[in-house]
């Protein structure tokens, strides 16, 4: 077997992988715990449990299927069809999923189910954006708005769900409408943080007198590339080197033992970002 082929069977055996924990974790959220306590996980999922709560008849996952499928379109002409495929396999085992699960988990207490609800609903959500695929519904809208307009998933599965809410108040207990509403924060809060947390770094600048052996061992020791940006100090006016470089968080203390090794009176500016994309960090995503 070539290389290349491995390289595609090996991606899209993780993709599945992603997509059918994070679905059935989904999966169990809905139906062990925001289900029994006649919750609304907002989305296309809300939208399918609205309708469920007012007709009466079908299936939450029949619902979810009937609503996702023109949603299904928009996927194939404004992503990809490999964005596709991956979405179709996930709203079907979805809909599986809503079927075949039949425990509940047992809590009374609004405000505990509001919280677990809502973590799990996130953290399901968040493994399969993981991948090159969706669970279908407003999480194509989502993928679409994030890629074109760099609207953050999470911010919009709320504002969305705000509306879909102000519908739900004729319809259903205004308490439970307005816990649904707080875990929907919950869940878009969880969900940003699962999509970011293998992705963020720190970017650091380092002012020193001794650039060059800080630099030195930063690449030798922590294997990170470094860049040199001219600088010039308003009150000395010394011409400066000022080292910029990007770092994973565990490696965080070693680059600071560096810097004040050398130079016990060095300057270190350091500051989070969203996402690093290049070579040893993240590669760019591509649906």
């Amino acid at each position: 077997m070539s290389p290349a082929k491995r390289q595609i069977i090996s991606s899209v055996s993780w993709n599945l992988l992603l997509i059918t924990v994070g679905s059935l974790i989904y999966a169990i959220g809905v139906k062990a715990i925001v289900v029994p306590q006649n919750f609304i996980t907002g989305g296309i999922t809300g939208v399918s449990l609205l309708c469920y709560y007012l007709t009466n008849i079908l299936s939450p996952g029949i619902w979810y299927f009937i609503i996702n499928t023109p949603l299904f379109l928009i996927g194939w002409k404004l992503v990809s069809r490999r964005f596709f495929l991956y979405s179709l396999f996930g709203m079907v085992l979805s809909s599986i999923w809503f079927d075949l699960i039949t425990f509940t988990i047992p809590l009374q207490d609004p405000f505990l189910v509001m919280l677990a609800g809502g973590t799990i609903l996130g953290a399901g959500a968040g493994i399969v954006f993981h991948s090159l695929g969706s669970l279908g519904g407003n999480d194509i809208i989502a993928i679409v708005l994030h890629q074109k307009y760099n609207i953050r998933m999470g911010t919009f599965f709320f504002c969305f769900n705000l509306v879909l809410f102000a519908f739900s108040f004729g319809a259903l207990n205004i308490e439970m409408v307005l816990y649904s509403l707080a875990m929907s924060f919950v869940t878009s809060f969880v969900l940003e943080h699962v999509l970011t947390m293998f992705n963020q770094r720190k970017m650091v600048l380092i002012i020193s007198e001794a650039p060059e052996i800080i630099a030195s061992d930063i690449k030798e020791k922590l294997n990170r590339g470094v860049t040199y940006l001219n600088g010039k100090g308003a009150y000395s006016g010394h011409e400066k080197k000022i080292i910029l470089t990007v770092v994973h968080n565990y490696q965080l203390k070693r680059l600071e033992s560096i810097a004040f090794q050398h130079d016990p009176s060095a300057f270190m500016i350091m500051e989070n970002t969203f996402n690093v994309l290049g070579k040893g960090f993240s590669k760019r995503k591509v649906y």
